[in-house]
């Protein structure tokens, strides 16, 4: 008589063994918020860049500098002083990029009207809607391998192109007014496809030749606003004719007050960035685009065209940058634009481009932040120092530009993957 025994599964758990819990929400929370990812990276070099801007401030002011001199005898006054200033100028920012609380408080008494309590905010997305056109513009570049750093130029001839229809035509602003947009963004697709022929053809680096098509773009202005053709009629200043009626952007919040400056560029601008999603995102040329930015080798191997692809992006990189153009001639700029006119929204594109990752979202996002900056820092004057805003833009870009210094200095932990960083080919 035999008797069989059954072995117990290998793979069974002891009885005595408890399964591990789950980590709590809390506790992943706050791994993450310990950990150098592109969100954390981003939100910490905002916060650490109006720290030290809040720093260079004090240092910056005489009075609260004199505090310092006798601040082991009474540190109280330069703490409150430094206190004061800082907390009295970033306020002074909010107001004049956001809400004005005296203006509420006029506004809660009846003395004030609704439209006056949204100009801070009208002038916010008035300085943002150029940034969107040009931070995508380097963005959709980005994500290519390219470093498009001429959407300045690209900008001017798109402000150009819609200025010449925007006067020269004699049309019905149902026609008019989207013909002069397209100009804007033909004539900006044409000077940006430029810089990626040349890539595509004789192996010229981007940066290299769109910086000099931006010196060249910046006195051509000069030149054609002195010309018969642009300059205006009735001004001996060196200053455009202004675009007849039908061609000028209307003003999204006219109802509430003429004051308000925004206009309908900015749902073009959120338009285009939606576009600009659907594109990487959704198509087929998207996918070549983020394909030959991975890896070009691989994409030519896997039978992609590379300097089609390489022409192409630049192309309608360019025709974004030529859609902030033209918000600036049909808005702002409609009666008439200047060398000035287009100030250095090119430029500060690439900075919101690095602040948004060049995501279409995060680009949108920081637009808008660097849009109450300008705005906040000019309403402000002259108790804020008006390139406190272009300093705390450019410490955003040292930090977003840099994660490894984000995370040395608040002693982050490494991300699973590694530090993200954004790069372009041959940098």
């Amino acid at each position: 008589m035999s008797t069989d025994t059954q072995a117990p599964a290998a793979d069974q758990p002891d009885a005595d063994e408890t399964p591990e819990p789950k980590p709590s929400f809390m506790r992943i929370f706050g791994r993450y918020l310990t950990e150098a990812n592109s969100v954390m990276v981003t939100i910490y070099s905002l916060l650490l860049a109006f720290f030290i801007g809040g720093i260079l401030l004090i240092v910056s002011d005489e009075y609260v500098r004199s505090t310092y001199t006798y601040f082991f005898a009474r540190p109280q006054d330069a703490l409150s002083a430094s206190w004061y200033l800082v907390r009295d100028s970033y306020i002074a920012l909010f107001e004049g990029a956001i809400l004005n609380l005296n203006t509420l408080d006029r506004f809660a008494a009846g003395t004030a009207e609704f439209g006056d309590l949204l100009r801070p905010l009208s002038e916010t997305l008035t300085y943002a809607t150029p940034l969107i056109f040009t931070g995508l513009a380097v963005g959709l570049a980005f994500r290519a391998g390219l470093f498009n750093i001429g959407a300045q130029g690209q900008m001017i001839f798109g402000m150009l192109g819609a200025l010449i229809v925007g006067f020269a035509l004699d049309l019905p602003p149902v026609l008019h007014l989207p013909l002069a947009v397209i100009a804007g963004a033909v004539a900006g697709a044409a000077f940006g496809a430029v810089p990626g022929v040349l890539k595509a053809t004789t192996g010229a680096h981007e940066v290299i030749s769109s910086i000099m098509l931006n010196n060249i773009a910046a006195l051509f202005l000069v030149w054609a606003i002195g010309t018969d053709f642009l300059h205006s009629e009735t001004k001996t200043d060196l200053i455009t004719k202004p675009v007849d009626e039908s061609a000028v952007m209307p003003k999204l919040l006219s109802g509430l007050g003429e004051s308000l400056r925004v206009n309908w560029a900015l749902i073009v601008g959120i338009a285009a960035a939606v576009f600009t999603w659907w594109l990487l995102s959704r198509s087929t040329f998207g996918f070549r685009i983020r394909a030959v930015g991975f890896n070009e080798h691989a994409s030519a191997t896997a039978g992609m065209r590379i300097g089609s692809t390489y022409t192409t992006t630049m192309a309608v990189a360019g025709g974004l940058a030529g859609l902030a153009g033209a918000a600036l001639s049909l808005g702002v700029g409609s009666s008439g634009i200047t060398t000035n006119t287009a100030l250095e929204y090119g430029f500060d594109g690439i900075t919101v481009a690095l602040l948004g990752r060049a995501n279409p979202g995060g680009i949108v996002a920081a637009a808008l932040l660097f849009g109450a900056l300008k705005a906040g820092a000019l309403s402000a004057q002259p108790d804020v120092p008006v390139d406190i805003s272009t300093l705390l833009q450019a410490i955003i870009v040292l930090f977003i530009a840099a994660p490894a210094l984000v995370k040395a200095i608040l002693h982050l932990r490494t991300p699973r993957g590694g530090l993200v960083t954004l790069e372009a080919k041959g940098w």
